[in-house]
């Protein structure tokens, strides 16, 4: 009998002008948990869309096989019936459905052509109870988080029978509880017979779970190591990944913040849909010149509401509460408002609110900036939008032929990248980050934390919501917890730990 579930023999896979995968080779033992690594546009994403249909056979060459059998898919449907399912990184969602339409959509029964909604919304609370979502199941998908909304995917994938899980970078919209109990579903899943093959950039949870890695570069294969038996380490890891070593994942910073510059007071926002709800609940707080400020919490916990409605209102049925900028009391009712008083803001859903996909790579960079970019008339100045765009391309190390490529082509990590460039184009005093290196590698991560160091440096303001705790203590001069909306606390740089962080935000 084959001791392998998965087998991958010389894939090259191009698109136009790039080379994704170059002879890749792979070998994934059944029942076991099979870690793939790399830094973003290394191919990992490609190859599992290889492996699963989502590009069909002939459109790439060399061979897989599953169970033993090479696979001639047409679709991801070829898969799923073969038992193979994947959990994309960028949400697949329907977002006008309910949760559990959503998991059960594409494989419900009927009887004389009748579906038994009941009978879905029952076994639906099970997949979401796996997971640890408690929002009931009629509750619309688009009036959910980023990070709720990639526990659906996980509980859909769970309701099919599956032998072999992929799931591309899993926890990234999760917090760490809700990333440990993923880990141990995971591990619930090895117990069970199924084999998963998970794309993580967060090292630790690879080490902790995965019983082999192997790590791509520049879409080719370079090795594969069993975790315990070669005593893998992060360094080993990231070594292979980007080539050499990488000394300091936070780069020291120096100097110290100067005066306030934004002043919360009283801040509560109310739910778009149901308006007598607060989201955020009576939250004040400051920040200072030269300082990045971070919000840490567990999901739900109201950071990312809380940024939105101080970005010009751009979430919540109403917001109530004074906002002041460099001393003056401000009204800002939209994001235009918002960012000719200064501020900037990345959102943490680069795919739904952070990038315009069927454009180019230059108009994504430029399109928050016209107005900087604009000559007499108010005609854009095209050469100097194309020597920007470059010019972050090459700062931010995006990994494309050309600024014309479009945004939807690019993986995930230098989606990310464009998104961070067009920020920083606009040249805001305040920049607020949420989830700013969601699903980025090592690598790419330490570079923006470089940038975000500059900008302190030069007396720009960053707010950085995380839910990486290392990230936030790594990175920013003060901590404010969140929970249920409110701010249970704050705390210095050099008092902060992940056990006070956790619990301000459990007890307060």
């Amino acid at each position: 009998m084959n001791d392998y579930i998965l087998e991958i023999d010389n894939l090259t896979k191009d698109f136009p002008g790039v080379r994704a995968l170059e002879n890749v080779n792979l070998r994934i033992k059944q029942g076991e948990i099979h870690s793939l690594c790399g830094e973003n546009g290394a191919g990992k994403s490609t190859l599992m869309s290889v492996i699963s249909g989502v590009y069909p056979k002939g459109d790439y060459e060399g061979k897989v096989f599953f169970k033993g059998r090479e696979t001639h898919y047409h679709s991801v449907k070829d898969s799923e019936k073969e038992g193979l399912a994947i959990i994309h990184q960028e949400l697949a969602l329907s977002p006008y459905l309910s949760i559990y339409e959503n998991i059960f959509l594409g494989h419900m029964e009927t009887k004389f052509g009748i579906i038994n909604w009941n009978r879905y919304i029952r076994e639906s609370k099970k997949y979401l109870d796996q997971v640890g979502l408690s929002d009931p199941p009629e509750t619309t998908v688009s009036k959910l988080g980023v990070g709720k909304q990639q526990l659906v995917e996980i509980a859909r994938a769970l309701s099919k029978k599956v032998d072999l899980l992929i799931l591309d970078e899993p926890t990234s919209s999760l917090n760490d509880d809700e990333s440990d109990k993923l880990l141990n579903l995971i591990l619930d899943f090895k117990k069970q017979g199924i084999t998963c093959v998970m794309i993580s950039h967060k090292l630790n949870e690879v080490l902790k779970v995965a019983d082999t890695v192997t790590v791509l570069r520049d879409g080719k294969s370079i090795a594969s190591y069993g975790v315990k038996e070669e005593n893998l380490t992060e360094e080993r890891i990231i070594r292979d990944m980007v080539g050499r070593d990488l000394t300091h994942r936070f780069p020291e910073r120096t100097g110290t913040p100067g005066d306030t510059v934004m002043e919360v007071k009283n801040w509560s926002v109310y739910h778009p849909d149901y308006h007598n709800i607060k989201v955020v609940d009576n939250a004040s707080f400051h920040l200072k010149k030269g300082e990045i400020l971070a919000f840490c919490g567990p999901m739900g916990a109201g950071r990312t509401e809380l940024m939105m409605s101080i970005f010009g209102r751009s979430y919540g049925y109403r917001s109530e509460g004074d906002l002041f900028i460099k001393g003056k009391k401000m009204f800002l009712n939209s994001s235009r408002s918002a960012m000719r008083e200064g501020l900037g803001y990345i959102s943490e859903d680069r795919k739904g609110l952070g990038l315009i996909l069927i454009q180019d790579i230059k108009t994504n960079v430029s399109n928050s900036s016209l107005e900087k970019l604009a000559k007499l008339l108010g005609i854009i100045d095209s050469p100097r939008e194309i020597k920007e765009a470059e010019k972050y391309r090459r700062d931010l190390k995006i990994r494309t032929p050309s600024i014309a490529q479009l945004a939807r082509n690019l993986s995930g990590g230098n989606q990310q990248k464009v998104v961070v460039s067009r920020s920083l184009l606009a040249d805001p005093d305040i920049l607020i980050v949420d989830e700013p290196t969601r699903g980025i590698d090592v690598g790419a991560k330490t570079e923006i934390y470089g940038i975000l160091n500059d900008m302190v440096a030069s007396g720009k303001s960053i707010i950085m919501v995380s839910s990486e705790l290392p990230e936030a203590l790594g990175m920013a001069d003060r901590i404010y917890v969140m929970n249920k909306g409110k701010i249970k606390g704050v705390l210095n740089r050099g008092d902060a730990t992940q056990e006070k962080i956790m619990h301000m935000a459990l007890v307060g």
